[in-house]
């Protein structure tokens, strides 16, 4: 059985494996940078399938930053008809390239840093 997990950044989903590559809405680092993703929903490993409440506690995916850039163009066009009104717009969103390392316990480190956040959003 493959290990992956089900995690959530960005206000999104995505499953990921060790090995996958994907993109999701910018995370601040640089190219090469270690990224911790806390927001464990569900994992599988070694078959074991452990569901969160809302998240599964000390459980993590390390990935790293593959890239940075921009994702396609959206065009935004508004109209009205019969008064001559026309808007059109576009738009690109930043995105953030991350290959994912492992799915796994979280290290201490991260496991750290995410409770001293949560401590500085509660108060």
């Amino acid at each position: 059985m493959t290990d992956y997990a089900i995690v959530r950044t960005g206000g999104k989903q995505y499953r990921v494996r060790p090995g996958d590559t994907l993109e999701v809405e910018k995370l601040d680092g640089n190219v090469g940078d270690s990224v911790t993703l806390g927001d464990v929903l569900l994992a599988s490993l070694d078959g074991k399938v452990a569901v969160g409440t809302p998240t599964i506690p000390r459980f993590a995916v390390i990935a790293e930053i593959a890239g940075q850039g921009k994702g396609e163009k959206v065009t935004i066009f508004k109209y009205k008809a019969k008064t001559r009104y026309r808007r059109k717009r576009g738009h690109r969103q930043n995105t953030t390239t991350l290959l994912v390392k492992s799915v796994g316990a979280a290290p201490a480190a991260a496991r750290l840093r995410t409770t001293r956040s949560r401590k500085k959003a509660e108060a």
